[in-house]
């Protein structure tokens, strides 16, 4: 006899979903997308039939269901969630403060082309299923979708404490996995919000520190741009965010961005007159870095094969760092020059 399910019961299953055609065309494969779906019985969920299905299954049992259209016309929405998922994004990723059908409307699109005609033209769908696991919520990680708001917000700190104690520990990887996961709740929850409500400022307000811990832990993992990218984000939404600013020159200045990193910092100096005399060292330490891979590059140079254009572009940026340097040019000059006697003229 099949299991007797109750209410909020976690139901853990594989799927495949397939057009009722001649050809049986693979539209979805849970296997495929590396992770197994998860859903709750009597959550509302999308797809409802989904749950008499599967119900109707032993765990470890592998069936194949026909179902007719008026059963399957959410399933684009649920697709489309599904996929982000599994590409670890938010399944409300772009969405305003609407219902699921009123943001496909808004935007007359899923963002799959597939999907996309399965909402112009609903018709019968062919789901295989195989049921792998039955349990208490509580018992295993219940996906940040399958949360109540009230959970979401009870998880952000957990999330947080725990990025804390492994960066503690330097794991900054698992670290910033705990603090992005924790700006993906609050992200949720505040996509349910209006924009300018109390709530919605409120819960962006939350999501700087993790936001500020993620970037951290990209610094010290050396994943440069994915910082500058979080921090553009961050100051877009908050430009009186000291750190952000800190975070990004520190970013720039890794990645040679002279300019970008001297903008920051002196903008850090700007919003907080206390850190003057830190962003003084930070810049004068740039300074530094900058000169000694220009010099360590000039004198290291062959200068025989390096065309006109070339010359005076490493002739102005190494004056610009060595004012008084022109007896050196003269010498490499003279030293390349030797080198081309041999060699016959070219022209570029």
């Amino acid at each position: 006899n099949p299991s007797i399910f109750t209410f909020l019961d976690g139901l853990v299953f594989h799927f495949q979903t397939l057009l009722d055609n001649f050809e049986r065309t693979v539209i979805d494969d849970s296997r495929l997308a590396g992770r197994p779906a998860e859903i709750f019985v009597g959550k509302m969920f999308k797809m409802e039939v989904w749950e008499t299905l599967l119900t109707s299954m032993r765990v470890g049992e592998v069936a194949e269901f026909w179902c007719d259209a008026t059963h399957t016309g959410l399933y684009p929405i649920v697709s489309k969630g599904m996929r982000l998922i599994a590409q670890g994004k938010d399944p409300l990723e772009g969405q305003r403060h609407m219902c699921g059908m009123g943001n496909l409307f808004h935007y007359h699109s899923t963002g799959f082309p597939e999907l996309d005609e399965l909402m112009r033209t609903p018709q019968p769908l062919i789901f295989i299923m195989e049921l792998l696991q039955v349990g208490d919520p509580l018992s295993y990680h219940r996906e940040s979708w399958m949360m109540e708001k009230d959970e979401k917000l009870q998880m952000v700190p957990v999330l947080h404490m725990q990025g804390n104690a492994l960066v503690k520990q330097r794991q900054f990887r698992e670290a910033a996995s705990k603090y992005k996961e924790a700006v993906l709740l609050l992200k949720t929850v505040q996509s349910r919000e209006m924009p300018g409500d109390v709530d919605y400022v409120n819960l962006g307000r939350m999501i700087i520190p993790l936001e500020l811990n993620y970037c951290q832990c990209m610094l010290e993992l050396e994943e440069y741009y994915e910082v500058i990218e979080h921090t553009n984000d961050l100051l877009d939404k908050h430009k009186d965010c000291v750190k952000g600013y800190y975070k990004r020159a520190k970013a720039h200045a890794a990645v040679w961005n002279e300019k970008e990193a001297r903008r920051d910092f002196n903008m850090v100096a700007n919003l907080d007159i206390t850190l003057a005399s830190l962003v003084h060292r930070e810049i004068k330490a740039l300074s530094e870095r900058m000169k000694k891979t220009c010099q360590k590059f000039v004198f290291q140079q062959d200068l025989s094969h390096v065309n006109y254009r070339q010359l005076s572009s490493l002739l102005l940026l190494f004056l610009f760092f060595f004012p008084n340097g022109s007896c050196c040019i003269v010498g490499m000059l003279a030293k390349g020059s030797a080198k081309n006697k041999s060699s016959p003229r070219r022209y570029y």
